[in-house]
């Protein structure tokens, strides 16, 4: 589900030390020349005012994205989960509506928290956290990424969560985060395990995560749906890992950590004879094929969960937000 973004646009190279220490420098000793390789250094992912600068740059690509109905305007400020839930919303909405969105109301992000990890290597990343004019009193969170200098900044996730419930953020004494590696046995789960252990869960349930909207609630929810009077409707969920897709951490003040990460679903729906499988215009301009006694809808959903530190109390991850979008269908 990666995407086309088209030829990347170079941007001029910021002159501040701390830029400059990240580039792959050359050093002279005694003996002879040394490499220093930029990436093996542990710096912040960016500055404040680079990080204002790109969440303002993607506000208005998203903007203008959304009004025309256009994934081509928004393609180099959106990856990952976010990207494909965005590009499959305006390719729908384009096919519904050829002339533009005629209810778009422009997004307004305000009241804005940047939270930069410093580490070394790529991805280099940080996490927005915003108050707007969408979703009720929930704060936006946006995870900002790049995997080079001469790469823009682009939202790879973007989840709502409910106001208070974003946990504090270690940081060192110069405000800087700290990022968790994905193996990190320090945790109730190590973050690149939390979508394959979600998807399980969703599957068989168990004691791994604590009960909630996106849990507990949401299982029983499929369960009823997956049997409804002639419609049976059947789910495998998956883990996406690799690439824009990787999970991502932030320590927390407690030694645990926020964890980002994505998920893959097939949800198939078959309807008994006589009856028919009930759609929408969006999902209709997604879909191949002509829809007969089956639908095949293929989702992906970005999510954020708290994940207590190792031999805590409390060891069940908390999910707090999680926003999935349709990407593609099938009938038959």
């Amino acid at each position: 589900m990666s995407r086309d973004r088209g030829p990347r646009r170079l941007r001029r190279l910021d002159r501040s030390a701390l830029i400059a220490a990240s580039v792959t420098a050359l050093s002279l000793t005694a003996s002879g020349c040394m490499v220093v390789h930029g990436e093996r250094e542990v710096l912040p992912a960016t500055t404040k005012a680079e990080a204002a600068k790109a969440l303002q740059q993607f506000t208005s690509a998203y903007n203008a994205a959304d009004k025309a109905y256009d994934s081509s305007v928004d393609a180099a400020h959106v990856t990952g989960v976010l990207g494909a839930i965005d590009a499959a919303r305006l390719k729908a909405g384009k096919a519904n509506s050829p002339s533009g969105n005629p209810t778009h109301t422009p997004l307004k992000l305000s009241d804005v928290t940047y939270t930069i990890p410093k580490k070394a290597g790529w991805p280099r990343w940080f996490v927005a956290d915003a108050a707007a004019n969408k979703g009720g009193t929930a704060r936006w969170l946006l995870v900002f990424t790049r995997n080079g200098l001469d790469e823009p900044f682009q939202v790879a996730y973007l989840t709502l969560v409910a106001e208070g419930k974003v946990p504090e953020f270690k940081k060192d004494a110069d405000g800087w985060a700290e990022a968790v590696p994905v193996n990190s046995p320090e945790l109730a789960v190590p973050p690149g395990e939390v979508g394959e252990k979600y998807a399980t869960y969703l599957k068989s349930g168990g004691d791994t995560f604590a009960d909630g909207a996106y849990t507990s609630t949401w299982r029983a929810a499929r369960e009823k749906d997956g049997k409804r009077p002639g419609l049976v409707t059947q789910y495998i969920d998956e883990p996406m890992t690799s690439g824009d897709y990787a999970p991502l951490a932030l320590r927390t003040t407690d030694g645990g950590a926020l964890v980002f990460f994505a998920t893959h679903l097939y949800s198939k729906q078959t309807a008994a004879p006589g009856t028919s499988i009930p759609t929408t215009d969006d999902v209709r301009a997604l879909t191949t094929g002509e829809i007969k006694q089956s639908l095949t809808m293929e989702i992906v959903s970005n999510s954020v969960a708290v994940d207590p530190p190792k031999g805590a109390g409390e060891q069940q991850v908390t999910v707090l937000g999680r926003i999935q979008g349709l990407t593609s269908a099938k009938g038959s």
